[in-house]
């Protein structure tokens, strides 16, 4: 795994928001809310990974 240091800033909020999108996932809230806030984070991760270059 790379140090976060070493990353640039749009990597950083992609992997800040794949944990937000896993972490939506343990929510206490009903199924639908989870999954909803869930493709919510991971739609954000995957547009900074292909605007920013992040592979």
């Amino acid at each position: 795994m790379k140090h976060l240091h070493a990353l640039s800033p749009s990597r950083l909020r992609a992997a800040a928001h794949r944990r937000m999108a896993f972490a939506a996932l343990r929510a206490d809230s009903s199924a639908a809310v989870r999954l909803s806030r869930y493709q919510h984070h991971m739609a954000r991760a995957r547009a900074l990974e292909g605007q920013g270059g992040v592979k």
